[in-house]
């Protein structure tokens, strides 16, 4: 059974078919790697049911890494570097042999070496690649606290009193001391662990503060002493490429680290405070970063009719919702599902967060003029079949979408406003005509990224009887919450997922946008119709047990139920 390749194993299972097997294969022999990786890089299997198809065609258990207490002694059989190197961590021993959790069973020369390495007999368990990256780091942790750090801080060299005046070479120098350099890897590496999607450094009076958010909502996690204020910036701005003598400008910038196997894009950000320049960092993982379209968290008959209009020749399809709503992951998880060898499609983005084999992305960069209008204008040039647009800012954005959505041209964009049918009248208001609008636009999918509870403290919960009033749930109905453990910082929640309303365009709706109706009357029209709302959509993955009625109310406080 172990000599069955993964390929034949998926073929089996109906996960891909001969097809979608060739092209990953062609793929994997042009740039390398396995097999696994590329397909989930296409978008043709998720990491779950990966590891769900080798568990059950090799007849190995599937487990979560995490949910394992695993001793030190256990964990010091296998180097850091090894279980890195192949993706895999031990889990337990009995006797002579040792239990490993894997994302690929499959690789002999992996167990070969943990034999080698250990003298024992190894078993494997099969676990998603993602779960053991997780496992990883917070298992392993880091070779030295930020506490060792600040023992060897120079005093006399990190003073943090500079002048503006001739400071070049001195911050240079404090940019290049070891306790900052230190320190700022922990900062980062730490921030990665945590799942932070940004990292906040924040100067204080007499201190530095640092924030991490993770899942939405911003948590402290450090305060660092004032004398490595300027040392930290410093350094944070030389990796970055950043003018390190400029104080008074906010200035961005990017940096690609490596992290263990991973790169991962910083985009770096600074801006002038009253107590120094205040600094965010994005981290953008540059693998595993977006998810396929099923696996968004669309309801199976939103799946579905979201699935029907994305597949449609031309017209325009809007994505809305507030910033960190978790647009731009739908949009490239939609391109994603579509995208196919005889489809020309280019995207326009500020910025391009995630690269997707076969697709055309463009940057737009202000500075030398290429802004989202100019480049769409220059891109219908290019016969696309597809675009893209990051935003609709303007008026003269919005009008050449429009353009390009009659003339044949198939647009994604988003959209700044609180649920979907305020797109009709936001556009208006911008300046489009009500007739163009409704000749061309096919839908609009708004969404809300709500917190998942904690899969390793979820219990049983009774939420207060004025929430369950104000949410029109029944006494009794069962909901759960996370107690708070060690896996979710004692928050009770992990990860997120989204919560969508989908408003597809009808005859009806075409007939109320050209009588420019305020934003309330069209979405009466579309909850009279039949549109799940985002309070509802939201309300049956509560009753499911995947997140909270508090969290669900949070997140959906803009709009109404």
């Amino acid at each position: 059974m172990a000599k069955k390749r993964l390929g034949e194993i998926l073929l089996e299972s109906g996960v891909i078919d001969e097809s979608q097997l060739k092209e990953a294969l062609k793929i994997q022999k042009e740039r390398g790697g396995l097999l696994g990786d590329v397909l989930v890089s296409l978008g043709y299997v998720s990491e779950d049911n990966l590891a769900k198809s080798l568990s059950e065609h090799l007849g190995l258990k599937l487990v979560d890494p995490l949910s394992y207490d695993i001793n030190p002694e256990v964990l010091a059989i296998v180097p850091e570097q090894v279980a890195r190197k192949y993706n895999l961590i031990p889990l337990d021993k009995e006797g002579n042999t040792l239990y490993v959790a894997m994302s690929d069973p499959l690789n002999i020369y992996a167990i070969e070496e943990l034999k080698s390495l250990t003298g024992l007999i190894i078993r494997p368990y099969v676990s998603p690649r993602y779960a053991i990256k997780r496992a990883i780091e917070q298992v392993y942790g880091i070779t030295q606290s930020m506490e060792d750090v600040l023992k060897t801080v120079d005093e006399e060299t990190l003073g943090y009193a500079v002048e503006p005046a001739d400071t070049v070479d001195l911050l240079q120098e404090m940019a290049q001391e070891a306790p900052v350099i230190k320190a700022v890897n922990l900062l980062i590496s730490q921030g990665i662990r945590e799942r932070a999607s940004d990292i906040h450094i924040e100067p204080e009076e007499k201190e530095i503060r640092v924030r991490y958010r993770i899942d939405g909502i911003l948590y402290k996690v450090q305060s660092l002493p004032k004398k490595l204020q300027l040392g930290i910036i410093s350094r944070i701005k030389v990796l970055a490429h950043l003018n390190i003598a400029e104080k008074r400008l906010p200035q961005d910038g990017r940096v690609i680290m490596k992290m263990g196997d991973r790169e991962v894009d910083l985009r770096i950000s600074t801006f002038p405070t009253i107590y120094g320049e205040n600094v965010v960092i994005r981290i953008l993982e540059k693998e595993g970063i977006f998810k396929s379209i099923e696996e968004l968290g669309l309801s199976k008959d939103t799946l579905t009719a979201f699935q029907s209009l994305i597949r449609k020749p031309y017209g325009m399809i809007l994505v809305t919702g507030p910033t960190g709503s978790g647009k731009t992951t739908t949009l490239y998880s939609a391109l994603s599902f579509i995208n196919a060898v005889e489809k020309n499609i280019i995207t326009i983005e500020d910025p391009v967060e995630y690269q997707i084999r076969g697709i055309r992305q463009t940057q737009i960069n202000p500075r030398v003029g290429l802004n989202f209008a100019n480049a769409l204008r220059n891109i219908l040039r290019q016969d696309p079949d597809i675009i893209m647009v990051g935003e609709i800012r303007d008026l003269d954005t919005a009008k050449i979408a429009v353009e390009a959505a009659l003339t044949g041209h198939l647009v994604f964009s988003t959209l700044h406003t609180n649920d979907a049918p305020s797109s009709i009248p936001r556009l208006v208001d911008m300046g489009v005509e009500p007739y163009l609008l409704s000749s061309c636009l096919l839908g609009t999918l708004a969404q809300r990224l709500a917190r998942v509870i904690c899969p390793y403290c979820k219990e049983e919960h009774s939420p207060p009887a004025d929430i369950l009033e104000l949410m029109g749930v029944e006494k009794g109905t069962k909901f759960y919450r996370g107690k708070g453990c060690k896996f979710c910082r004692n928050t009770g929640y992990l990860g997120r997922i989204g919560i969508f309303e989908l408003m597809i365009m009808n005859d009806k709706l075409r007939e109320i946008a050209l009588r420019r109706v305020p934003a309330s009357e069209v979405r009466k029209v579309c909850v009279k119709m039949g549109m799940k709302t985002l309070r509802e959509a939201g309300l049956e993955k509560a009753i499911e047990g995947m997140t909270t009625l508090e969290e669900l109310l949070r997140v959906t406080e803009d709009v109404e139920g």
